[in-house]
């Protein structure tokens, strides 16, 4: 199976691709980020997201979709913002009908890591771990994305186990 995580955002938006193998590990098959340049208007800036998302669907043709779920602590217009990029990016993802689902950062920390309350460092390095990688993948965006993509493959994993 074969997950596309997606962290959203409006300059700056992480995605990465995790295939869970036949013998049950993770592999990272793709990551990066999509940027947007500062100084242009956010109509542009949400076009070049939406056609971004569409491009990476297309080209991967993953078997489900994950994003992170909205979580602001101080500042409104910052959240307005990435709200407007986060929406723009479920619409991309729903016109592929392929299901999506959505995670807050404390179930995906607790997910990759054991701890709800893990740090970015314990994050990056979990992430580095479980999918074999030499580095710990950059930019932390991208990193971002494959830890939610990693939480999806893990509760699709255990969704049909009986408590």
């Amino acid at each position: 199976m074969l997950t596309l995580g997606i962290d959203p955002g409006t300059a700056i938006i992480g995605y990465g691709l995790v295939r869970e193998r036949e013998d049950g590990s993770l592999e990272a098959v793709a990551y990066d980020v999509i940027r947007t340049a500062a100084g242009q208007p956010l109509a542009e800036r949400l076009q070049v997201i939406y056609s971004e998302v569409q491009r990476i669907v297309r080209e991967y043709q993953p078997d489900r979709l994950a994003i992170e779920e909205m979580f602001y602590r101080q500042n409104l217009t910052t959240a307005i913002t990435v709200a407007q990029g986060r929406g723009v990016i479920l619409l991309a993802l729903a016109q592929s009908g392929i299901p999506i689902a959505e995670y807050k950062p404390n179930f995906i920390k607790q997910s990759v890591s054991g701890y709800g309350g893990a740090k970015k460092p314990q994050m990056q390095e979990m992430i580095r771990i479980l999918l074999g990688l030499d580095h710990i993948p950059r930019p932390d965006d991208a990193a971002d994305a494959l830890a939610i993509a990693i939480t999806d493959l893990h509760s699709q994993r255990f969704s049909g186990l009986d408590g």
